[in-house]
């Protein structure tokens, strides 16, 4: 039956759907010792893709050339990120608690501090979503790399609360409606990200300040 042919609607479907899983595994496998988080975050945007661009169907020898291939350049921008998204939590945490524990004008104070705080953790969700699917698709400079993921982000707007809204609702889905969800996870969030990120990757990977055309891997 055409249903059940290689090339039917259906069955690309569901090589995808496999492709999103095997994708998952490699990506929590290659994340366990955390420092490689942004390698593996890149191998897993830069083969979902070639899925979405019909380019590659070699997943797992695909991933593990771009891991390596942007090993550096990823864990340094992982652990900028780290970094700065443990300070931030920090931060909120002990403002809201004094706020919570402070009246009067210092209450006031301890609100607008935390109100920039939260501010900054926009920017800083913002550069998250895209750096990784940029350094999986352009060749820059870290500090272009961070800047360019916010100028893009902050651009195409519509299209970054798209992909925040998929990675929220998976999450919602696994912790709280049907935990087997998770053999998805990040590799079919990625996926949707990509479909959604592809044409504006491909139409800002010449466009951002001091980026150069062409693949990282």
């Amino acid at each position: 039956m055409r249903f059940f042919s290689y090339e039917s609607r259906f069955s690309q479907l569901l090589l995808k759907l496999s492709d999103a899983c095997l994708l998952n595994l490699l990506w929590l496998i290659c994340s366990l010792p955390v420092f490689t988080v942004g390698a593996s975050t890149t191998a897993l945007y830069y083969c979902c893709l070639k899925i979405v661009r019909d380019e590659d169907r070699h997943v797992a020898a695909t991933f593990f050339r771009a891991f390596r291939e942007n090993f550096k350049q990823g864990t340094v921008l992982w652990l900028i990120l780290l970094g700065a998204g443990l300070f931030l939590a920090g931060d909120g945490y002990i403002l809201y608690h004094l706020r919570q524990t402070t009246s009067g004008p210092m209450a006031v104070v301890w609100t607008l501090i935390l109100a920039i705080v939260i501010a900054v953790a926009v920017v800083y969700v913002i550069v998250l979503e895209y750096v990784f699917p940029l350094l999986a698709s352009v060749s820059n400079t870290n500090v272009a790399m961070l800047k360019n993921a916010f100028l893009i982000g902050t651009h195409y707007l519509f299209a970054t609360i798209l992909v925040f809204a998929v990675h929220f609702a998976m999450f919602y889905a696994v912790v709280a409606l049907f935990t087997p969800l998770i053999v998805f996870g990040e590799g079919l969030c990625a996926l949707i990200s990509a479909w959604l990120l592809n044409n504006i990757l491909i139409a800002c990977s010449g466009t951002p300040e001091d980026a150069e055309e062409g693949e990282s891997a």
